[in-house]
């Protein structure tokens, strides 16, 4: 089984700051917006939700609001001691249950299916394996269920304009076949891209693809922000650009992000 030691730790680390930095990021607040309009157009009314990698419960909150129950689920302790307070907080208690579980071990859920399955930023892009964590799916959803991964493809048209800069290595880091290290708050852990070709491998013959969507693939992804505030006007028309194509081919194939919404046949 994977390790996630250095995962855990590193984003235990980093709850403290986790909601300060996503809301300080104004290109992170926009995708985030793009996700939640995907997600709506495929939940029904009152779905029970099962969120993968949950952090500090941001998602979770949004969605509880729209009157949708959700079962968070994240290996780091501090990212689930954030959301439990934000749930007492705001008194969501009766929509929003959570428990320290890896997406590799979704089989310790017991007595509970769902309408959707949920995956924000990537998370799964911490696996080497994510057919293994797509397989366990199918026990888990209700029939018709449906789920949406938002995960990091292996082609991001940004980093391979780096090449330009002499950036090579970062041009084209998502390629390497054995991941990335990827270092949050000192932690160092590999981190795996996928394309829409692997999860359609990993969903096999059990779900049909409703919707592949791109986010940030004419406009900047969130690690070059600057780009938003050194040139707003630009940045505004990429922005407009990359909403109206975001369905099109290539730019719902090679993007920072992909939304991939599936069905349970």
């Amino acid at each position: 089984m994977q390790n996630f030691d250095l995962v855990k730790k590193a984003f235990s680390n980093q709850s403290e700051i986790f909601d300060k930095l996503d809301e300080q990021n104004i290109i992170l607040k926009w995708m985030r917006k793009i996700i939640y309009n995907h997600v709506k157009k495929y939940l029904r009314e009152n779905d029970s939700i099962l969120e993968l990698n949950a952090g500090t419960g941001i998602d979770a909150v949004y969605f509880a609001k729209l009157g949708h129950k959700i079962h968070c689920t994240d290996i780091s302790e501090g990212m689930i001691k954030k959301l439990n307070s934000k749930v007492k907080d705001q008194k969501l208690n009766s929509l929003i249950t959570s428990e320290i579980l890896s997406f590799t071990e979704l089989n310790k859920i017991k007595g509970k299916s769902f309408d959707y399955i949920f995956s924000n930023f990537g998370g799964l892009n911490c696996t080497q394996d994510i057919k293994q964590v797509i397989s366990q799916f199918k026990l888990l959803l209700k029939k018709e269920g449906r789920l949406t991964l938002v995960i990091l493809p292996k082609i991001c048209l940004w980093e391979i304009a780096l090449i330009f800069k002499g950036k090579f290595k970062t041009s084209f880091r998502r390629l390497k076949k054995n991941g990335v290290s990827a270092n949050i708050n000192g932690y160092n852990f590999n981190t795996y891209y996928y394309s829409v070709s692997d999860i359609k491998k990993a969903l096999m013959d059990d779900y049909k693809i409703l919707e592949i969507q791109g986010i940030a693939a004419i406009s900047p992804p969130p690690y070059m922000e600057k780009y938003s505030y050194k040139y707003p006007y630009i940045y505004k028309k990429l922005i407009y650009f990359d909403e109206k194509f975001s369905h099109i081919f290539p730019f719902n194939r090679w993007a920072d992000h992909l939304i991939v919404t599936a069905e349970l046949i």
